[in-house]
């Protein structure tokens, strides 16, 4: 017989962990269903443990350029590839078990295995066919598996995986993924990252800073294609000075493997081929959500371009049946799933005030050096939009807190209507600005306008005041430049 809940949530991401933690809340009997790890991709093999490795690139460029804080260090400076691999490991395994604890805290069933829908309302869990990704925690001994559930709500959070181009698949040799780029067994000395995106990026960074020869190949005119031009421009130029070589407007062809190289074949915009050889290349071309094997064909779920249609509370086609997180499209970033699914699992329990979401108002961060971060329109698209825009920018360069901190690259830039004062957009470059974006994030989602942005009193010294001065720029009136 098969066991009844009233929500059951596919996938243990952070999408789906923190909708199983809101749905308890609200006194839903509550279960999630996970075939690999607690706490999903991000927690795992993403957002965190790359943190982690980064922050040990910027350590080392810290030690490396000490003298230029008076600080003087005898003797070389190297990384231990080892210790900063076992360090973001760690890093991960703390969360992972952490999500365990939030689920027996919430007292939300946990079932191990795969998840399929055999008809509206209930799931088939048979065994996984995965192995446990380290560091995954002893699962806790009330954990269920295979069987027949059913619930009024089925929530699908299975997120999302690697995106692979025909003829250039990942091999985990000498082509990676994320997975291998993050857990290498040696450094190379060379490295061709295929993507300029934020995962593509963000690699080329952290082994660019551990003196790794790298080339970025990015099919668009820009480097990071989503940003702001200006962002973007800025970006190239302080990459190039780090010594990274970008080839935009060109395109990997084919790969061409040796016993430890690869020699890619890159098509540039006029045409003409170069052959380029590195130890490992890193396939960064983007994801695709994890919709397989569902059994969405036979309930007639409606799909696109890999991941499931829904509306802006998470409802798909098939009446109770939600989806959230990558698999239900882009922006594929965490903090959009674990919202996505707080606005989903709040509609199902009807409580007043629950606003669709606003994919707008999502802010996107990139950690590399320097960091990026962005809310809203891009100028461009502001225009493209139909608005008459005003534009404030405001250099690091002119912040007393950046110079003492030696962080004086970089800018932040916001766009107003210049009708109404509405802020249409917010993007940064530069020291800690994936911090500073929230303050925009928050004033947007206030409706705030110049008026009150202008009046509120930033601390000195702080980088935050930028983001009153490009304010103020946008009027005319900054006071530091």
């Amino acid at each position: 017989m098969a066991e009844n809940y009233d929500v059951i949530i596919i996938g243990s991401g952070p999408g789906g962990y923190v909708t199983a933690v809101r749905s308890a809340q609200l006194g839903f009997k509550t279960a999630i269903v996970e075939r690999e790890h607690l706490g999903g991709i991000c927690l795992n093999w993403g957002c965190i443990p790359t943190k982690a490795l980064l922050r040990s690139a910027e350590i080392l460029h810290y030690a490396e350029h000490a003298d230029r804080y008076g600080v003087k260090i005898e003797g070389s400076v190297s990384p231990d590839l080892k210790a900063i691999v076992d360090r973001s490991r760690g890093v991960s395994g703390r969360l992972n078990g952490g999500v365990g604890f939030l689920m027996k805290k919430n007292k939300v069933d946990v079932i191990w295995g795969e998840a399929r829908l055999s008809k509206p309302g209930e799931i088939v869990v048979s065994k996984t066919s995965k192995k446990p990704m380290e560091p995954q925690h002893p699962l806790p001994k009330s954990v269920k598996g295979e069987g027949t559930y059913t619930a009024k709500h089925i929530i699908l959070a299975t997120g999302a995986r690697p995106r692979a181009l025909p003829g250039i698949e990942p091999d985990g040799k000498l082509i990676w993924t994320y997975f291998e780029a993050m857990v290498p067994l040696e450094k190379p000395k060379s490295l061709l990252v295929m993507g300029s995106g934020a995962i593509g990026i963000e690699f080329a960074s952290f082994y660019r800073t551990l003196g790794v020869d790298v080339t970025v190949v990015e099919v668009m005119p820009a480097v990071m294609p989503v940003e702001d031009a200006e962002v973007s421009a800025f970006a190239k130029k302080q990459f190039e000075k780090q010594g990274m070589k970008i080839l935009l407007e060109a395109k990997v062809t084919k790969v061409e493997k040796g016993a430890n190289s690869i020699t890619a074949h890159v098509e540039m915009k006029d045409g003409k081929v170069e052959k380029i050889t590195a130890d490992r290349m890193i396939s960064a071309v983007g994801v695709q959500g994890n919709i397989e094997n569902l059994g969405l064909e036979a309930l007639g779920v409606k799909t696109d371009r890999g991941c499931v249609v829904i509306d802006g509370y998470g409802r798909t086609n098939v009446p109770g049946l939600y989806a959230i997180g990558d698999v239900a499209g882009p922006p594929m970033l965490a903090h959009k799933a674990e919202h996505e699914g707080v606005i989903c699992i709040e509609k199902i329990a009807n409580l007043p005030g629950v606003h669709a979401l606003d994919k707008l108002k999502i802010p996107g961060c990139t950690y590399c050096n320097p960091q990026v971060a962005s809310v809203g329109l891009t100028e461009a698209k502001a225009r493209e939009a139909g608005y008459d825009i005003r534009v404030g920018r405001f250099q690091f360069g002119a912040n007393g807190k950046a110079i003492a901190l030696g962080e004086d690259q970089g800018f932040i830039k916001t766009i107003f209507d210049k009708k109404t004062g509405q802020l249409l957009g917010a993007h940064m470059i530069g020291a800690e600005v994936t911090e500073l974006i929230e303050g925009f994030v928050v004033a947007m989602n206030l409706e705030t306008t110049e008026e009150e942005l202008m009046h509120s009193v930033f601390p000195h010294p702080t980088l935050s005041e930028m983001m009153k001065e490009s304010v103020l720029d946008a009027y005319g009136r900054a006071l530091n430049a």
